[in-house]
């Protein structure tokens, strides 16, 4: 008797599970958790503080590669003065 009823939960389980599974796959393939409206909302929410904080940021980015490319340009001329 005991078994049974075990036996009948855990099969019940299982499809019931299985079925939230398809159902999430399904929500998810079909853009269901997508958030249209992050970007735009974004927009409207920054501070000016916010966006002079990235555009240091950026600037920083740039000074950073610039001045790896110019150590690279003078290992090369190093270089080519060396042979």
């Amino acid at each position: 008797m005991i078994n049974d009823t075990l036996f009948f939960m855990l099969i019940v389980g299982i499809i019931i599970s299985a079925g939230l599974l398809l159902l999430f796959v399904w929500a998810a393939k079909n853009g269901q958790f997508d958030d249209s409206n992050k970007l735009i909302d974004g927009m409207l929410f920054d501070s000016t503080e916010d966006l002079n904080d990235a555009i240091k940021k950026e600037n920083k980015i740039k000074e950073a590669k610039e001045a790896k490319a110019l150590k690279v340009e003078e290992k090369e001329k190093a270089s080519q003065k060396n042979d």
